[in-house]
């Protein structure tokens, strides 16, 4: 077993991932491993750091798929004894003008958004050793979406109290009240984006809680953040960040040193830290 820090980022072949990769690649003084549904992109991914001169490793992982998330613990556990930095970047959206009808375009974004970065969550959150760090990428999208909601979600999203599994009710019932065209009425923004991030949000506001209350002594800290307006694929052209500029909070969130007690299970922009 290597006793090499490791760090693990989800989604990274491309976009905000692939640069967060790379700058893990020139600040972790460890293995940084670029994961990618598709290994052929993924092998592409790191061999284009390779010729930066950077070194990444590979390791396949679809968060959707519930068996490649575990295939992938299973490693970290066997080749590592556990995890020290575990970004949850992998994500999808769909475009503005996508003519896919609404309730297929909640289900499928929160599939992934949330109920895919949760399950990582599960199976990854147990290996992470102590002083390890965890950021959920978010987005300020999150903040928009809850003020499009009903002060009656708005007081449930904001609670102090709420738990995983109420978290992951309302997700369901977002998804169920759209299928039936009643989401609006319900209380609920019309962006599926909008509130699959505020369920990473509050999801981590929750592990946070969670790691204060069983593991207080390790360390941890986990956060989410919104790396800003980015030029990806997901973005678009016109956005306001290059990839290296998104990159910066959530590698400024994995990398708090060792001896820092915060940010912890807080909602970051541009390095600040903002109010749920």
């Amino acid at each position: 077993m290597s006793n090499v820090p490791v760090a693990v980022v989800t989604g990274s072949n491309k976009g905000i991932g692939f640069a967060i990769v790379r700058a893990l690649c020139k600040q972790f003084p460890g293995d940084v491993y670029l994961t990618a549904r598709d290994p052929g992109r993924g092998r592409e991914a790191v061999a284009k750091l390779q010729e930066e001169g950077l070194h990444a490793l590979f390791h396949q992982l679809d968060i959707d798929d519930l068996q490649s998330i575990r295939a992938l613990r299973d490693f970290l556990k066997e080749k590592y004894g556990g995890l020290n930095v575990l970004v949850n970047n992998a994500g999808i959206a769909f475009k503005v003008h996508d003519t896919t009808p609404f309730a297929v375009q909640a289900e499928v974004t929160l599939k992934t958004n949330f109920f895919g970065t949760r399950n990582v969550c599960t199976e990854l959150l147990p290996l992470v050793k102590p002083y390890g760090k965890v950021v959920n990428v978010s987005s300020m999208v999150s903040s928009s979406a809850l003020g499009g909601c009903s002060r009656e979600l708005q007081q449930k999203f904001r609670s102090e109290t709420i738990t995983e599994d109420e978290l992951v009710e309302l997700m369901t019932k977002f998804v169920e009240d759209t299928k039936k065209s009643v989401h609006e009425k319900e209380g609920w923004p019309n962006t599926a984006y909008g509130v699959s991030k505020i369920g990473v949000t509050v999801l981590s506001r929750i592990q946070a809680r969670m790691l204060n209350e069983k593991r207080k002594g390790d360390h941890i800290l986990l956060n989410a953040c919104c790396p800003g307006w980015v030029r990806t694929d997901m973005a678009g052209p016109k956005a306001t960040k290059s990839p290296d500029e998104g990159a910066e909070t959530p590698v400024y969130l994995a990398l708090l040193p060792s001896d820092a007690d915060g940010p912890h299970g807080q909602f970051l922009s541009n390095k600040t830290v903002r109010t749920w």
